[in-house]
């Protein structure tokens, strides 16, 4: 597709009734320019008949960070305040973009929409959704900003120990900016948001897209404080304990109060809640069902991806209509498959892997 051809569809993806003339005009070409263009999409199968009908299958929308991964394993115990002997790894992050990544292996359609700059580790976060699948047609791509770096150091057990977040070039994301992207929030399925998103750019998104049913990231618990105020704004949440005390205001110590959390959550609109509670396991609500589930004791490699799969296997079996009780065993069989493997994202996961994994351990 040529970059004119490209504008046309923007435009046409906004508003399918949009004359050639007011393309024309748009784009300041002759409308006899814009009918060769208009023909030529039509023969690339990017429009299919008359009315500027568009081929667009069901798809996911993601919007969130994108960023490069720098992770140390420590060869040893891990000691604080000194210099330990380990391996150096770099790989493609970013919430948003490792949600997108582990959808896009689950074999469904998924646009991700993030911010990069035109930089060496843009250009590879470009490449490397192009080979996996995901489109980031309709990133935002700065000329004069870095792209985002995650600085990250793992103990001995492979949990992250400490780590330093550097993404500075998500925050200049602007309300204008989405605003030009409405046609892709609209038209989605499902559409997952990260909180490495600027707060009002949150707030702007799931207040002018009431139709769209919103999935929840909530990154960290320093992040998920954005969302505090909105969270009856989103279908489906997955906080860890600490976030969803953060978001409730409850203090969680036992499971009556998990319970009591979840049900503060269903009162504000939401209507899947999925409580990680780490070594304890996970709950699960919605508001047929509740149920507690056990961690299964297998060997960690690396932490750091399990929520990340966990939120590509919500989104997978909301759209095959899983019951929440399977959703739960499917999302916990996803997680560990991504903390079974150094990689964050594992180049293995699949539907067909993930019903492996919950069969071997009777998830």
């Amino acid at each position: 597709m040529t970059k004119r051809e490209k504008e046309l569809l923007d435009l046409i993806k906004q508003n399918p009734l949009i004359s050639q003339k007011e393309l024309a005009e748009e784009l300041n070409i002759t409308r006899s320019s814009v009918a060769v263009h208009i023909t030529n999409l039509l023969k690339k199968g990017y429009i299919v008949g008359k009315g500027y009908i568009l081929r667009e299958q069901g798809y996911v929308c993601v919007i969130g960070g994108s960023n490069v991964d720098i992770q140390g394993f420590p060869n040893f115990v891990l000691k604080e305040h000194d210099s330990n002997p380990g391996r150096v790894k770099i790989s493609l992050g970013g919430v948003g973009r490792n949600i997108a990544e582990n959808i896009s292996k689950l074999q469904i359609p998924v646009k991700l929409i993030s911010a990069l700059g035109n930089d060496v580790y843009g250009n590879k976060i470009l490449e490397e959704a192009r080979i996996s699948g995901i489109n980031m047609e309709d990133s935002l791509i700065f000329q004069d900003e870095s792209t985002s770096t995650y600085l990250s150091i793992l103990d001995e057990q492979g949990d992250m120990k400490v780590a330093i977040a550097h993404m500075d070039v998500i925050d200049k994301m602007t309300i204008e900016f989405i605003r030009d992207k409405s046609h892709v929030i609209k038209n989605s399925k499902v559409c997952v948001l990260d909180t490495n998103l600027p707060e009002h750019i949150l707030d702007y998104i799931v207040n002018n897209y009431s139709d769209t049913k919103f999935f929840l990231d909530t990154v960290s618990s320093k992040k998920a404080e954005k969302v505090k105020n909105l969270i009856g704004k989103f279908h489906t949440i997955k906080p860890n304990k600490i976030e969803a005390e953060i978001l409730s205001g409850i203090k969680i110590n036992t499971k009556e109060d998990v319970k009591k959390a979840g049900k503060y959550f269903l009162k504000q609109g939401v209507k899947r809640v999925f409580i990680s509670l780490s070594g304890d396991g996970l709950y699960y609500l919605d508001e047929n069902n509740e149920g507690f589930m056990q961690n299964k004791d297998v060997e960690v490699v690396n932490a750091t991806g399990a929520g990340d799969a966990f939120s590509a296997g919500l989104v997978y079996t909301f759209l095959q209509n899983y019951s929440i009780e399977e959703s739960a065993k499917f999302c916990m069989g996803a997680a560990i498959m991504a903390i079974s493997h150094e990689d964050t994202i594992n180049p293995n996961l699949s539907y067909e892997n993930i019903l492996k994994i919950m069969k071997e351990l009777k998830i």
